[in-house]
């Protein structure tokens, strides 16, 4: 027999093997008695698990440190390794920490959340996504379109003009505004200072509230961002506040708050601590530095 033979014969071979009597429904009941159902559960959001209460090292030298240091930090220590490479559980979180990072910048805001708050709604001077993390000078300004609705639309002059702006982190919005936008509004109306109309700016910079300030002429500013996420935490939003908000103010005449989210400062208490904070800045007549120095 010839080397043509024996490869025709090979095929031959192969070919009536692939030709089987099981049909797909066949396939599929066989996949189901390996794989039974209660083992094909939706699996836990990693992003959701405390890293604060995972401590994977072995044999911990002194393990209530360790803990101590855990609750102390998000930062990813005591995560162990298999020879020189994370543990399984450890590059999964990562990874997941990572992508939950880029959903926070990537995303968009849900019209119907934005609905909610009845916010007379503004774009900056930046196009696209891309646009808005690539020309962070664009972002501090407002195109012409939201400029006329702004001129038009909103009330001038009050005591406090809230904006609330996707900034770096949609996410940051979507999780803490509705907690903290009514302990805000509310600790204002007891105080009896009026509020302006709440804007929301699309692709905004902290810096927007420069322009809304020269616009309308209130006697302070408000600005709720989305911070730039990190591993740690993608939900993160950050107050800047500002007295006699105008073009060219300088950075150290804001006052900010930080870490606003619910494993930094809860959303209804940073409510009502901006409320009593945009209190002091009115009587001071100072922000930022001036007012630190009070």
């Amino acid at each position: 027999m010839s080397i043509e033979d024996d490869v025709r014969a090979i095929v031959e071979q192969v070919l009536a093997n692939l030709h089987t009597s099981e049909t797909i429904e066949d396939l599929a009941e066989e996949k189901e008695e390996i794989l039974p159902a209660e083992n094909s559960q939706e699996l836990p959001d990693l992003t959701e698990l405390e890293q604060g209460k995972s401590l994977l090292v072995p044999v911990p030298y002194n393990k209530a440190f360790y803990e101590q240091m855990k609750k102390a930090t998000p930062a990813r220590i005591g995560v162990w390794r298999a020879g020189p490479r994370p543990l399984t559980e450890v590059y999964l979180r990562f990874r997941a920490d990572h992508a939950a990072a880029q959903d926070a910048v990537l995303s968009q805001i849900p019209a119907d959340f934005l609905e909610r708050f009845n916010f007379l709604q503004l774009q900056s001077a930046c196009r696209s996504k891309d646009e808005h993390l690539t020309r962070p000078d664009l972002g501090r300004l407002l195109d012409e379109e939201s400029l006329t609705r702004l001129r038009k639309e909103a009330v001038p002059a009050a005591d406090v003009q809230i904006i609330v702006s996707d900034g770096l982190s949609s996410t940051a919005v979507v999780e803490n505004l509705p907690n903290l936008l009514p302990a805000l509004e509310q600790g204002l109306q007891s105080m009896g200072l009026k509020t302006g109309t709440p804007l929301f700016v699309k692709y905004g910079r902290v810096a927007v509230m420069d322009i809304i300030g020269e616009e309308l002429k209130p006697k302070t500013a408000l600005i709720l961002i989305g911070e730039r996420p990190g591993l740690g935490n993608a939900a993160s939003l950050s107050a800047y506040l500002a007295y006699n908000p105008r073009r060219g103010m300088l950075e150290n005449e804001r006052t900010v708050v930080s870490n606003i989210h619910r494993n930094g400062t809860p959303a209804p208490e940073a409510g009502a601590y901006l409320a009593s904070l945009l209190e002091k800045v009115l009587k001071a007549r100072a922000s930022g530095v001036k007012l630190a120095s009070l």
